[in-house]
């Protein structure tokens, strides 16, 4: 009988090892696994110089009532998102923006904003704070076109090269700010944008980030992660939603340009 017993016992305790190492071989291969990143990038709400139609890339304004309201809007629908990082350009009105949606959220209001300055709009050097009309009728005149064809055809890698060429002639000094172009733009963002991959891809959390940026920053991306036909002709919406899932250094494209958010809410007014 003892020996029985002791041969019930081996049998037990072999078992328990066994059921271990499954365990152990499972919790392994869930560690292993690449985890998925949601990027919620929004662009900024309307500031004053977008209302009084000023050119505004490194350049800052505040946020209008307006901004301010679409910013809200866009806070409200994402509320039940449990962000486990924020970040914004360093720009004052992606900080503000990116203020105003997490004071609406529900799960992750106590977030730090991470301020990062790879996530700027284009620099337009010499014609930052100029009218928007003077910039696009200067490149529509050294292209040989009308401003209306201009305007049709105009993409962010010819918006951003026309400016950096035109900056060159208009100034001498270059050492002060000169206008990025379009090559220099997107290693910036896309080089901010994999620095952030790789820090978050590591963090405990839910795998929900939210980045504040600005219109033409988010075209040009997207046109470098997927392909110029993604960009909306008519550019990003203030306080749009576009969503970028990541995975094993792969992007996949969500929504573009998403304005459900602050139409549903205005539609509740």
């Amino acid at each position: 009988m003892k020996t029985l017993s002791k041969f019930v016992c081996s049998l037990l305790v072999l078992g328990l090892v066994l059921a271990g190492c499954g365990d152990t071989k499972k919790t392994t291969t869930e560690a292993s696994q690449p985890k998925e990143l949601t990027l919620y990038i929004v662009r900024h709400g309307k500031t004053m110089l977008n209302t009084t139609d000023r050119v505004q890339g490194w350049s800052d304004a505040v946020l209008t009532s307006a901004g301010e309201a679409v910013a809200k809007a866009t806070g409200k629908r994402l509320k039940n998102i449990d962000f486990q990082s924020a970040y914004s350009s360093d720009s004052g009105r992606a900080i503000q923006t990116a203020e105003l949606i997490l004071k609406e959220n529900q799960k992750a209001s106590k977030l730090s904003i991470i301020r990062d300055p790879d996530l700027r709009e284009f620099n337009f050097g010499s014609y930052e704070g100029d009218l928007n009309h003077t910039m696009w009728q200067d490149i529509a005149d050294s292209q040989g076109i009308s401003y209306e064809e201009f305007l049709k055809t105009m993409t962010p890698r010819t918006f951003a090269d026309s400016v950096a060429q035109l900056d060159k002639q208009r100034k001498t000094d270059q050492t002060n700010w000169p206008a990025e172009d379009y090559a220099t733009v997107t290693k910036r963002l896309t080089t901010g944008l994999d620095k952030i991959m790789k820090k978050e891809a590591k963090q405990s959390g839910n795998g929900k980030v939210l980045i504040v940026s600005h219109g033409l920053s988010i075209s040009a991306l997207l046109a470098t992660l997927f392909d110029d036909s993604v960009v909306p002709k008519e550019g990003m919406k203030n306080a749009s939603v576009t969503t970028i899932h990541y995975k094993d250094g792969q992007y996949t494209l969500g929504k573009v340009n998403d304005t459900s958010y602050t139409e549903a809410e205005q539609a509740e007014k």
